[in-house]
């Protein structure tokens, strides 16, 4: 007897919907958010997929009046924010549906808070108060479907948009930008490449791992964040060898929304690593994760050792020198499987951390890593990953 399709409906941390096909109910997600005019924010290469075609159809033959804007970038940058602003106020759009995979998330996310907002994106950056900036009874009611398992953007209340003045990524937050609504249907992932398969199940990873090792009391994101670590260690091998996977594919959708829900409990140095990395040199922000996580772990040892015991017994992984060992030694061995890269060498270049340096320091993940770091510890990091070398 076949076995029965992953599919499930419920409302943590947000209105999910989860299973195959479940993207033919998006004119009835938009008539239930009162959305008649929504601007579909997606990226080239979605758009001219066939399923986007069939999507775009079936909101017409609902009678909604649909504008498709998909001028982003591999990493969104200020200027793809405004452009795709500007096309919600000229469109008169009241309500976003964001398509793709983060990116295209993280932009319909700024559009639906500064469509009707004052300022620029950069006003809303995550520092202090100034989500407060925005009237929350403004903001656009958005729907999100994601076409990659990785970020978990749809899910989240925060988007990461690149500043051109240093080429930096910068986190833009408020509550109210959380989509109301995610369609996760796993059937718009099976073309997914292996690579970004891949580097975007890293993402997600890394988002439970560093929440997993975040410091504070915060146990359901705690186990949120076990639990989608559980996920992508069962199912990203699966999905990276088999695009068509059904199960794999849902369950890697869900681990990415799981990492996105338990990173509210904070991240640490590896995305203060990779958001300036992915800024300067367009490394995909997955890949980056993938290649600084265990240079990190090494560096935090000291005090995240002891939280690799219940790590190491949730992956099921055999006995080892340590749990700490066990699970660097497990993780290693996916990434070679999965065939991402083991350092930054060709990447970056020893002569680029004095610039990357202050932009780690600056980003606000680093705020919850769970040891602090000096300048020269986060330039040792740095020359470390450089060179592939894992020792202390």
């Amino acid at each position: 007897m076949a076995a029965t399709p992953i599919r499930g409906s419920f409302n943590y941390p947000t209105a999910y919907r989860l299973g195959a096909g479940r993207i033919a109910e998006l004119p009835d997600a938009c008539r239930e958010l009162g959305i008649a005019r929504p601007l579909v924010v997606s990226d080239a290469g979605v758009a001219a997929l066939p399923f986007f075609a069939q999507t775009r159809a079936r909101l017409a033959e609902a009678g909604l009046e649909a504008r498709v804007f998909s001028e982003i970038g591999a990493n969104p940058a200020v200027a793809h924010v405004e452009a795709a602003v500007a096309a919600a106020r000229a469109h008169r759009a009241d309500g976003c549906i964001s398509i793709g995979g983060g990116s295209a998330l993280d932009v319909g996310k700024c559009v639906a808070l500064l469509a009707a907002n004052p300022g620029g994106v950069l006003d809303y950056e995550d520092r202090g108060e100034n989500w407060k900036r925005a009237d929350a009874a403004k903001i656009l009611p958005s729907v999100a479907i994601p076409t990659t398992a990785g970020t978990g953007s749809e899910v989240g209340r925060a988007a990461v948009i690149q500043d051109p003045r240093d080429r930096n990524k910068k986190i833009i937050f408020h509550p109210g930008m959380q989509p109301r609504i995610v369609l996760a249907d796993p059937e718009l992932t099976y073309g997914l490449p292996p690579m970004l398969t891949a580097a975007t199940g890293m993402d997600a990873f890394a988002h439970g791992f560093e929440a997993w090792c975040a410091p504070g009391y915060h146990p359901m994101a705690d186990g949120i964040a076990l639990e989608g670590m559980r996920l992508v260690a069962e199912n990203l091998a699966r999905a990276f060898e088999n695009g068509r996977d059904a199960d794999a594919r849902a369950n890697m959708l869900m681990a990415a929304a799981m990492g996105a829900t338990a990173f509210q409990k904070g991240l640490g140095l590896i995305h203060a690593l990779s958001h300036p990395v992915g800024g300067l040199t367009g490394l995909h922000h997955g890949t980056a994760n993938a290649i600084f996580l265990p240079y990190v772990m090494v560096h935090n040892r000291p005090v995240i050792e002891a939280r690799m015991r219940r790590l190491a017994r949730t992956l099921e992984l055999a006995e080892a020198r340590s749990d700490f060992e066990a699970v660097l030694e497990w993780f290693l061995a996916l990434r070679r499987r999965i065939g991402l890269p083991e350092s930054l060498a060709g990447i970056v270049s020893p002569e680029q951390i004095p610039a990357l340096v202050p932009m780690v320091l600056a980003d606000p993940s680093l705020e919850t890593n769970p040891k602090p770091c000096t300048a020269a510890e986060i330039a040792h990091v740095l020359q470390r990953a450089i060179e592939g070398d894992l020792s202390a």
